[in-house]
């Protein structure tokens, strides 16, 4: 079995193929699995050098990561760098996806100082003095004033001081390593001073994560959180220190006739790519969120129906749940609507013999795609920043092969369902 440079958990399945784009752009052989692997799974993909398992902890309580996420941590333990990948936009509270609590747990897990690296210039999200500023559009905004962030309907981000905002949710030190240090040199020293139990890195540019990198590496450091900034750091550093060839694969997706999309999402951002999305052809079928949300087979049956019958004409297919920002007033149902909306998703998928599926939403690709019975996913091909086409292995022969996009709300252009369907 290779000796692994890194592992991972995701706490939602969107970030974890981010964070397989990151290492495949650094030629580094990597698998995600969707459960902790037993040994005859890890051995399928005994030359992969970084492993990670894809979760859902984003959307839950600190009383489930004290009972999920130990296991997970142990399960991980080889990796020379555990890294608990979080949103770039890091939003959490301390009752859900405390990232805070995962600290802890991580610090329980691998004792010593830990690393917190959120800034990610590849998405257009940075760090500066401590301060968590995002794009949206040709714009950047404060997280606190970020357009959709800032009103997010489950954790909601208030606080752009991401120490102030980790102090919400847990009660270790946090010291700050900033720009200043950065670009004087004096990353390693301020690191090794710092008398926190954790310190967060600055970061707004490519220069920033290799500084970050390199205490990382040098230091030893066994627990990180953090964005895929974590991920490019390693990389950049993993190549300096000759670990890694740095070669990147080369591989373009081909396009597919046919293409369901599955969309849980109520960002602005999905909502211009829904728009768009008559334009380009798709067939759009509006679910019945209080319908699925009490269990309505007939709810499901009639959305896998629309969508087979619109794969079977145009060959393009959009199921929705939101249309845009929720009313502050609903109620947060990622968990089940994500359930709900994967088990159409698997029917569609049995039915109509997809070869391509895009899931849009964080809380839709992680319950969704848990519904499907993928035991691991691989990096297959780019399609845009952040939102990588990755390929199911599973014992279902339905389903083994399955090429899947698993996109955030933020992410992509307005015409990427076309996108993805023309394979980039």
């Amino acid at each position: 079995m290779t000796k692994l440079l890194y592992s991972f958990y995701g706490d939602d399945f969107t970030g974890s193929t981010d964070v397989l784009e990151q290492l495949a752009e650094g030629g580094v052989p990597a698998v995600l699995f969707l459960r902790a692997p037993d040994a005859a799974l890890r051995a399928r993909f005994a030359d992969a050098r970084a492993i990670g398992i894809a979760g859902d902890s984003r959307s839950q309580s600190p009383a489930w990561m004290d009972a999920h996420l130990p296991p997970a941590f142990a399960a991980l333990g080889e990796g020379a760098t555990v890294h608990y990948k979080t949103c770039s936009t890091f939003d959490s509270s301390p009752t859900t996806g405390s990232i805070g609590r995962a600290i802890e747990l991580g610090r329980a897990a691998f004792p010593g100082k830990a690393a917190i690296l959120v800034g990610a210039p590849h998405l257009r999200r940075y760090v500066a003095f401590g301060n968590l500023f995002a794009a949206a559009g040709a714009e950047v905004f404060r997280i606190d004033r970020h357009p959709t962030m800032a009103r997010h309907p489950v954790t909601p981000m208030h606080e752009a001081d991401l120490i102030r905002h980790l102090a919400g949710q847990s009660e270790a030190r946090v010291a700050l390593v900033s720009l200043e240090a950065i670009r004087a040199g004096q990353a390693e020293a301020e690191f090794d001073a710092a008398d926190a139990d954790a310190v967060l890195f600055d970061g707004v540019a490519m220069e920033d994560l290799a500084a970050a990198g390199d205490v990382l590496l040098s230091r030893g450091v066994r627990f990180a959180a953090g964005s895929s900034g974590v991920t490019r750091a390693l990389v950049l550093a993993w190549q300096g220190a000759g670990l890694i060839d740095g070669r990147p694969a080369e591989v373009r997706a081909q396009a597919v006739d046919r293409l369901l999309v599955v969309s849980g999402s109520c960002s602005p951002v999905t909502a211009r790519q829904i728009v768009r999305s008559a334009a380009d052809g798709f067939a759009a079928t509006l679910a019945d969120v209080g319908a699925l949300l009490e269990g309505s087979s007939a709810e499901e049956a009639r959305l896998a129906d629309a969508a087979v019958a619109a794969l079977a004409g145009q060959g393009k297919a959009l199921i929705h749940s939101a249309e845009g920002p929720l009313d502050a007033t609903a109620p947060a149902a990622g968990e089940k609507l994500g359930q709900a909306l994967g088990r159409v998703a698997g029917q569609v998928v049995h039915r109509a013999g997809l070869q391509r599926l895009l899931f849009a939403g964080g809380d839709t690709s992680s319950h969704g795609v848990a519904q499907l019975g993928i035991d691991a996913l691989t990096w297959a091909a780019p399609i845009e920043r952040g939102a990588p086409l990755v390929r199911a292995h599973a014992s279902d022969p339905a389903v083994d092969g399955l090429e899947l996009v698993l996109k955030g709300g933020q992410m992509g252009g307005d015409g990427f369902f076309e996108t993805v369907r023309l394979g980039g």
